[in-house]
C-alpha cells in the first residue's frame, strides 16, 4: 500500500463540525389564547397563537379587522380590561408575561416591550405641547432633571428625524401633520430604550408616500439599536416589502407562518392566497372593480366548527369540519389546511 490507511478509530477522533444553532428567541408565545366575556357571551378573540421572534428581527402579524392580532400583542403588554381572561405562554426573555402583577409589568411597559398606536391624534395629549409628552416619558423610565430630560427628549425626535425638533418641541399635536405625529408616537415609545417594539396599524392612517417613510425609518431604527419589531398590519403587501417573518391569523389563531421569503415564494393556506389576491396592483385595468376576500370575517362569539375560513373558502369539502392541525409541513413553514394551494 503507498498510503496510510484512514480507520474508523481515526474518524472518531476528528472533531465534529460545530452545528449553528437558532438564536434564543427574545420572546416565545406558545398557546397563547384571550377570551372576554360579557352579558353571558364569551368571545374567543385568540385561539392558540404560537410563534417565536428573535431579537434584531421584524415579525409581521397579518389578518383582517377581528382576527385578533391587536388583542395578541395587547395581552403581551398587560393592556387588556378586567373582562379578558388570558392563557397560555408568553415568555419575554425567559420572564413569564401571562399573569405578570400589574405592578412588575408597569416596570417592563416602555423599558422591555413598547408599543406603537394606530391613531396618533388620538394617543397623543391635544392639550399638552409635544415637548412635555416626550419628557414624561423620558422621566418615566429615567432619574434626570427637566434640562437632561428636555435634551434627552430632542435627541429623540432628531433620531425619528423630524424636521426642526427643537421649534417642535413646543408645539401642540394639532400643528403637526399626520406622519409628524406618528414619529412623535415613536419617540415617545423609544424613550425607555425597548428591546421589543409593537407597531399597531401605526401606518394605516397615512398616505402611501409617508407610510413608506415611516416604514423606513422603523427599519433603520431596529438596525440602529438592534429592537425586535412586531409590525400588526392588514397590508400583506407591507409584509412582504420589510418583514423577516410573517404569521398569518384568522379566527384568532394562526393558520401561517413562516419566513417571508419562503411564504410568499410559496403561499399554501387559501386565506393567505385571498389575501394576496385583494392587493390592488397597478397593471390592473382602471376604474375595474377592486377584487375582495368572499364572505365576512367570523364572529369570535359564534366561530364555525372546524376550519374557522371553511365558510369563505373555494376549497372547503367534508373534511373541513374537522380543525385541521396547525403543522411544520416544510421546513420553517407551518400552516393549517387540509387543502393546502400548490406550491408555485
Amino acid at each position: 500500500m503507498t498510503g496510510p490507511m484512514t480507520t474508523g478509530r481515526v474518524a472518531a477522533d476528528a472533531e465534529p463540525v460545530p452545528q449553528q444553532q437558532e438564536p434564543a428567541p427574545l420572546l416565545e408565545v406558545t398557546d397563547l389564547r384571550v377570551r372576554f366575556t360579557r352579558a353571558g357571551r364569551s368571545v374567543h378573540a385568540v385561539n392558540g397563537l404560537s410563534y417565536r421572534l428573535v431579537a434584531g428581527r421584524m415579525l409581521a402579524i397579518i389578518g383582517e379587522s377581528g382576527s385578533g392580532k391587536s388583542v395578541s400583542s395587547r395581552a403581551l403588554m398587560g393592556l387588556l380590561p378586567p373582562t379578558a381572561q388570558t392563557s397560555g405562554s408568553a415568555r419575554f426573555d425567559g420572564t413569564e408575561l401571562v399573569g405578570l402583577p400589574e405592578r412588575e409589568m408597569r416596570r417592563r411597559r416602555g423599558a422591555d416591550i413598547a408599543m406603537v398606536f394606530q391613531d396618533p391624534a388620538r394617543s397623543l395629549n391635544p392639550t399638552m405641547r409635544i415637548g412635555a409628552q416626550i419628557t414624561e416619558a423620558v422621566r418615566a423610565h429615567a432619574q434626570l432633571d427637566k434640562a437632561a430630560a428636555k435634551e434627552r427628549a430632542i435627541e429623540l425626535l432628531q433620531l425619528v428625524r423630524l424636521p426642526a425638533p427643537e421649534r417642535r418641541f413646543h408645539e401642540y399635536p394639532h400643528q403637526l401633520s399626520g406622519g409628524m405625529r406618528q414619529r412623535v408616537m415613536i419617540a415617545i415609545a423609544l424613550a425607555g430604550r425597548p428591546r421589543l417594539l409593537i407597531a399597531d396599524e401605526a401606518t394605516t392612517a397615512l398616505d402611501v408616500t409617508t407610510q413608506a417613510q415611516i416604514m423606513e425609518l422603523l427599519v433603520e431604527l431596529q438596525q440602529q439599536l438592534g429592537m425586535a419589531v412586531i409590525l400588526i398590519s392588514h397590508d400583506l403587501a407591507l409584509a412582504a416589502s420589510y418583514a423577516d417573518d410573517v404569521v398569518v391569523m384568522y379566527g384568532g389563531r394562526a393558520v401561517e407562518r413562516a419566513p417571508s421569503a419562503t411564504l410568499f415564494a410559496s403561499v399554501r393556506m387559501p386565506y393567505t392566497r385571498a389575501l394576496l389576491g385583494a392587493i390592488p396592483l397597478l397593471e390592473r385595468p382602471s376604474h375595474g372593480q377592486l377584487p375582495v376576500v368572499s364572505g365576512q370575517p367570523p364572529d369570535p362569539a359564534a366561530l364555525p366548527s372546524g376550519c374557522p375560513f371553511r365558510p369563505r373558502c373555494g376549497s372547503a369539502t367534508d373534511e373541513c369540519a374537522t380543525a385541521p392541525p396547525f403543522d411544520e409541513h416544510e421546513p420553517g413553514h407551518w400552516w393549517a389546511c387540509w387543502h393546502p394551494e400548490e406550491a408555485r
